[in-house]
């Protein structure tokens, strides 16, 4: 069974720079991606990026050239790099895992497993 724990968030003046870490323990090589998702008050939760076991990698539209998510194996952690950060980014920021196959690696259904969370705060 995989855990997940996620850490580095925190508050941040627009156009700086979070890294967040989410640490796998378990049976890390039973997931299918490792992904990370947000939700802000009042909002759905959404799709940030994922990191697919075979090193894949897709993100929102949203966070396109400015966020990077990868994988340190050895240290059983999944990262999001976090760039030119805006307003809008602000959210508690969730690590996911996926433990079986689908087509779907961004929707939040087909995600098994889930940390607690981590609040990312971006002000201008």
């Amino acid at each position: 069974q995989v855990q997940l724990a996620e850490s580095g968030g925190g508050s941040v003046q627009a156009g700086g720079s979070l890294r967040l870490s989410c640490t796998v323990s378990g049976r890390m090589f039973n997931t299918y991606a490792l992904g990370w998702f947000r939700q802000s008050p009042g909002s759905e939760r959404e799709f940030v990026a994922t990191i697919r076991w075979g090193g894949s990698t897709s993100y929102a539209d949203s966070v396109k050239g400015r966020f990077t998510i990868y994988r340190n194996d050895a240290e059983a952690t999944v990262h999001l790099q976090m760039n030119s950060l805006r307003p809008e980014d602000t959210a508690v920021y969730y690590c996911a895992g996926k433990g079986y196959y689908s087509n779907d690696y961004e929707g939040d259904g087909e995600y098994d497993t889930w940390g607690q969370g981590t609040q990312v705060s971006v002000f201008s």
